[in-house]
């Protein structure tokens, strides 16, 4: 009668360790959009979607809303906020711009993708037209302005005073395989 192989045993709790973080890396993306839409956060959907509400502004309070502009290392691009930061009343309708310029050469599209911080402030941060919510085609060369308008939710938490909105701007070289 044959022993049995104490390195079968081992190499079939290994395969099946393997399989296991294979689904469950597999698995992680619908499990992070559940996590989203169960608690509010970075909620995806919410995030390129236009918003529809009133302007009611509350005059007695200010929050600071800073702008952030990132390329991902290997873009030709120029891309930045035309200005840092604003002082805004919530309530009350802003526009802010980026400016982005296309250094590929040819003409090629890019799309924005947005996030905010801290997250918690995502669901009082409303944006009722975004340049993130369509890909933007350019020429070689060409520089224009991108606009952002939004408004704050006067529910925002008192104790919130600042957020950050920041766009990682992708062109679609980047998207190739």
């Amino acid at each position: 009668m044959k022993a049995p192989n104490p390195h079968r045993s081992l190499t079939l709790r290994l395969a099946l360790m393997v399989l296991g973080s294979f689904a469950f890396g597999f698995a992680l993306v619908p499990l992070y959009d559940v996590f989203c839409t169960i608690t509010g956060a970075n909620d995806r959907a919410a995030l390129t979607t236009a918003s529809e509400v009133r302007e009611a502004p509350q005059e007695d309070r200010t929050v600071t809303v800073e702008f952030l502009a990132t390329l991902p290392s290997n873009g030709n691009w120029e891309f930045q906020p035309t200005v840092a930061s604003m002082k805004v009343h919530p309530g009350r309708l802003y526009e802010a711009t980026f400016r982005a310029r296309n250094l590929t050469g040819h003409a090629t599209v890019s799309q924005a993708v947005p996030s905010i911080a801290p997250s918690r402030a995502s669901a009082f941060f409303r944006k009722t037209e975004c340049f993130c919510f369509t890909p933007q085609h350019f020429e070689r060369d060409e520089s224009r302005e991108l606009v952002v308008r939004f408004i704050v939710d006067p529910a925002l938490p008192g104790s919130m005073d600042r957020i950050t909105l920041a766009y990682v701007l992708y062109g679609a070289d980047q998207f190739k395989s």
